[in-house]
């Protein structure tokens, strides 16, 4: 962790960016009824880059002409694997449920734990650990109850066959893909934000996915202009709220608490999103998911014993 002290503790923040984050899928659900998901990420990335632009441009040119090659290699590489992990999770939404999205592109802690000690060298404590073993036993619980049920102390599940078959099954991968995508994301945002003004960071990564996510889109076939008003409004709703309001609190998190810790606590957008799904979209938690989530919830409170 940073030795610089923040001016807000950084537990107290995480709670914000995790009700933050938990609106994106909403907003993408109500989007997807006119807009394709490339044409959604990429005007998302693209107008949080345009607000950011003049704060950065302005405030924070100094800092961003004294990069050096590695940090700007890097801050490149950051932006691409962010593209990637909003390509592939908005592009999954559209095959599978909002709880089973969720969950599978949140299992980017185990990617994190996994890889943080062999890329970035940071060590992964016991106390995360645990956290993530409860949270991602959680996660997967909240993602099987999609399919499978709980009654009379007895779960049902399907043939292993109809998992791996169908539009589901596509979607669950696309989430896993944005998952690790996600994992890249956060290991390299926390070596840049070790030296970086958190302005400067967000701006050079949300304008590079920008970028990534428009070239994307146009060799797709698709474009910015042509919808209605209605699907601006979600799109400048998606930049304002989860981008930069959630993203920028855990990428500001970064430089304080571990990027394990931080990758944990994203696990909390599945209970946010499936409880805005279930009161705007009718999507009904049954048993298994209530308690997936509670799961969930231990799981990032023991982490976050080590962390304060």
């Amino acid at each position: 962790m940073s030795d610089s002290r923040p001016p807000v503790p950084p537990l107290l923040a995480i709670p914000f960016g995790i009700l933050a984050v938990s609106t994106a899928s909403l907003f993408i659900r109500y989007a997807q009824a006119e807009a394709p998901s490339l044409v959604i990420a990429a005007g998302r990335l693209s107008i949080a880059a345009l607000v950011l632009s003049p704060l950065a441009l302005t405030r924070h040119r100094a800092e961003l002409n004294a990069l050096s090659r590695r940090d700007w290699l890097l801050a490149l590489l950051s932006g691409f694997f962010l593209a990637v992990h909003f390509a592939t999770w908005i592009t999954s939404l559209e095959y599978t449920t909002v709880a089973s999205s969720v969950v599978l592109v949140s299992t980017s802690p185990l990617w994190v734990g996994l890889l943080a000690p062999l890329t970035i060298r940071e060590p992964v404590s016991r106390g995360v650990l645990w956290g993530m073993v409860l949270a991602l036993a959680g996660g997967t619980i909240v993602g099987l109850s999609d399919s499978c049920a709980f009654e009379a102390f007895h779960l049902s599940c399907p043939p292993l066959e109809t998992f791996l078959s169908g539009e589901a099954f596509l979607g669950d991968m696309l989430a896993l893909a944005g998952a690790l995508a996600g994992a890249g994301y956060l290991l390299i945002g926390r070596r840049l934000r070790e030296g970086m003004s958190l302005v400067a960071y967000v701006f050079l990564v949300y304008g590079v996915a920008a970028v990534v996510l428009v070239l994307f889109m146009l060799s797709a076939g698709h474009s910015l202009l042509g919808y209605s008003p209605r699907v601006y409004l979600w799109l400048v709703l998606l930049a304002l709220v989860p981008q930069l309001l959630g993203h920028s609190t855990f990428n500001w998190a970064l430089r304080y608490l571990t990027a394990a810790y931080v990758s944990i606590t994203l696990l909390g957008e599945p209970i946010g999103s499936a409880i805005l799904a279930y009161i705007f979209l009718g999507e009904v938690p049954g048993a298994l998911m209530v308690f997936g989530a509670i799961l969930i919830l231990v799981g990032i409170y023991v982490a976050s014993q080590s962390q304060a």
